[in-house]
This record gives C-alpha cells, structure tokens and sequence, in this order.
C-alpha cells in the first residue's frame, strides 16, 4: 500500500461533483495525496432548491457554484470536464469517452436518476426534478401553461391547462406543490387579464397512504394540512397507470380508472441509479438492489475491492438501522468526509471505525411560513420549521456570494410576493393553443 514516503503520491480519482464528491474532494484538500474530480458538468448544483428554479423563485446560477473555482484553493486537485463510460477495476484505471486515468483510490459518487418503472416514454410528457436543465423545462411548462390559458376561449382547454398534477408526495412533490399552489394564488394574481390564475388546480397524487412516507404520521398529517390550506388537492392510495399528451390516467385504492385533463404533469415519484452503478456490478461483481443502487461495505468499500468507494445516492448502506440510509444530502456529505478520512488514515497504516450516519434530522417545507421538521424526539411544524429549514439551506450553500444573493432574494419575495425568475426559456417560446 503506498505511504506517505512514496515519491509519487496516492491518486485518489472521485467521481461525480454532487455533496459526495464535493465533500470528499474538501477533505483531501489538504492531505499529501493527489486528487483528480471527474464530472460531466463544470458545476456542483444544490438539488434541494431546484423546486425554487422549477417556480421562478430562483435562478440556476444562484443555487450552483463552478467546480473549479470551488476547489482552487486546493493546490493537489484538479477538475476533469469529461464522462465515465467504463472502468477496469483489475488495472485501476477508469475509462473516459475521450481517454482513460489511472487510480489508487476510486470514490464513485454519481447519485440517481428519474425512475418510471418501466414507462421510460413518460419522461418526455412528465418531466422529473434533478437537474438545471430540468428546472427550466418544467419553469418553462408551467409558465407557458398560464400564456396559453389566457388565450384559451374554451372553458374546457382552458381549464386542461391550468390543471397541475405532481406525480409522488415525497418532499420534493411536496415542495413543488406548495411552491405552485403560492404562485397561482399569490405571485401571479394581478399578472392576467382574461384568466384568474387562483382558478388554477393542482393536484398532488400519492401511491400510499400518506405524503411525506418517511416522515413521522403527525407530520405527514401536518403537511396535508398545509397543502389543503394552499388550495391543493391530495390524493393518496393514488398510482397512475398511463400518461398521454395532455392525459393522465390514474387509479384510486381498487378502484375504476380514472382520466383527467391536464397539459403539466410534473414527476417526483421515483429515482433509479446512475448507469455506472450497473457498469460497477458487471466489473466487480458487486451486489445492486432493485432501484440500482450498490450494496457496500461497513466501510463504503465495495466486496474484494477495498479501494473502490461507492458514496451518497449511489450506495446502499444497509449496515445502520433496518433499513438502507436515506438518498439525502447529509448523508453524501457525511459519507464523503468518511471516505477522506480513512484514505488517509490507510496511508498512515491506522484503521478507522465504520462509517456510522449522525442524523441531524429531516425538514420539509410546504410554502410560506409552513414546514415540518423531524429531529428525533422532536417534531413539529409551521412557521419555526420553516424558519429553521431557510437558514440551513442557506448555510449549506457553497459560495458566500450564494448565499448572499439567496438570502436576498428570499427576503424581497417574502416581502413582495413576487418572484422574479419567471423566465419562459427553450423550445416552443410561444404558448400552445390549439388552432381553430
């Protein structure tokens, strides 16, 4: 195993920019070893406001942060725009599109993906929430379904296209449905003059018996609470069974099918692991579970490969309670720093304990001055929750100057009302209204 004394120093190559690998990357900063992060963006992107983008409350650029720049002030790490197509784990070297690195130590942090069990042609009609990309095509829907509202004369088309209907009840359903629930009935109010936005019907559809699943009972019920005050209708035991251009057709309970008109669907009922983590499976042998995911060791490490780290979404660490640990960002900045620590501590030829998850709790925010919080004995809801959940989010921001400018923002759309990224960007710049 090389040491510190080696001439050439350990190269630990981590795969991915999200919390995982970011966090990894800052905690060999300033150790004796050699630190290269692959990633396809040039861009480490705060997930948990993306809803904000996907609502006009913020912009891409305000919840992301350069790679590069984030990580200059390390002198041993360099940044890698390119994409990982295959690794050769015998030979330590994973392989790029456009060439190939060798490594020490491997850390693959590349997180999950949109899941539609097996109806892949959704996606195109429902969109999911995971990356800039997706923020704006969804801001771009729901934007250009009030500009095609307005010039709708039919009740009935008109009424198809102010109908939204998120698909999954977790918190980022949750989330998007109080955030379009507060832009219809608030933000957008004044904006139209053929059409009353506050007519608009969202509807936020949920496959088991309640939202907010992982959360405690008295929140989930705390959280419907929230959303029925905002003028969203939740249902539950509700699974949808087909998707169609301006269609969607769902089940509740045992019951008919059911169809109802609506030109925005938006998806946040499922994630699937990346693509590497199968590519791991096949050159390592190591174990997936039915969403993809790899099954790692106490340690992070997978099976007979003690120098391969599987961190954050990626990984099921099923070593901790009786049931895998959560795909939340803790848990990756956890994990990441874990990883650090032990690379190093390897190199020292110490051992270090198995990776143990400090859960500081969980928060999930419906809307203006409505969250629920969940920190172990202590659960509760409304507006200190929400207080607490604005200023982790923004404590958690990377750059000083995001979280300035989220701060910022925030505030004057608390005060105002308003929210000023109601950019309508992409393809179809003008609103779809059936011609006549």
């Amino acid at each position: 195993m090389d040491s510190y004394k080696d001439t050439q120093p350990h190269h630990v190559v981590i795969i991915g920019g999200g919390f995982g690998g970011l966090y990894a990357a800052k905690a060999l900063g300033r150790a004796p070893v050699q630190v290269t992060v692959i990633d396809k963006r040039n861009f480490h992107l705060f997930q948990p406001l993306l809803y904000q983008v996907a609502t006009g409350g913020l912009s891409p650029g305000d919840i992301a942060s350069p790679l590069r720049a984030v990580l200059s002030r390390y002198k041993n790490t360099r940044v890698l725009i390119a994409e990982v197509i295959d690794l050769k784990s015998d030979e330590r070297k994973v392989i790029l599109r456009d060439g190939e690195l060798s490594y020490d130590s491997l850390i693959v942090a590349t997180g999950v993906s949109h899941h539609y069990f097996g109806h892949e042609e959704w996606a195109q009609r429902a969109p999911g929430l995971k990356t800039v990309e997706d923020a704006t095509e969804i801001r771009r829907r729901i934007f250009l379904a009030f500009e095609a509202a307005e010039r709708e004369t039919d009740p009935e088309k008109r009424q198809a296209w102010l109908t939204f209907i998120i698909v999954g009840g977790g918190p980022t359903g949750v989330e998007l449905a109080g955030a379009l629930a507060e832009l219809a009935h608030n933000t957008l109010k004044n904006d139209f003059r053929s059409i009353d936005p506050a007519e608009a019907k969202i509807l936020l559809l949920e496959g088991l018996e309640r939202v907010l699943p992982p959360y405690p009972p008295e929140l989930s019920a705390k959280a419907e609470q929230s959303l029925v005050q905002l003028e969203v209708t939740v249902q539950t035991k509700t699974l949808v069974t087909d998707i169609q251009d301006g269609c969607i057709t769902f089940r509740r309970g045992e019951g008919q099918p059911e169809q109802l008109r609506a030109h925005t669907i938006l998806w946040a009922a499922g994630m699937k692991a990346s693509a590497l983590g199968q590519i791991l499976a096949d050159r390592t042998g190591v174990a997936l579970d039915r969403a993809g995911r790899v099954m790692v060791e106490p340690d992070l490490t997978l099976a007979g490969h003690p120098n391969i780290f599987v961190i954050g979404d990626l990984a099921n660490y099923s070593h901790q309670g009786d049931k895998p640990l959560p795909g939340v960002a803790q848990v990756a900045m956890q994990q990441g720093k874990y990883v650090a620590d032990l690379i190093q501590h390897r190199l020292q030829g110490k051992t270090l304990a198995p990776f143990h998850y400090r859960d500081p709790g969980s928060l999930a925010v419906i809307g203006r001055n409505a969250a629920v919080a969940d920190l172990g004995s202590l659960k509760f809801g409304g507006f200190l929750a929400w207080l607490m959940w604005v200023f982790i989010h923004i404590f958690y921001l990377i750059e000083f100057d995001n979280r300035v400018l989220v701060l910022f923002q925030w505030a004057w759309n608390y005060i105002t009302r308003k929210r000023g990224a109601r950019l309508i960007t992409g393809p179809d710049p003008f609103p779809l209204v059936e011609s006549r």
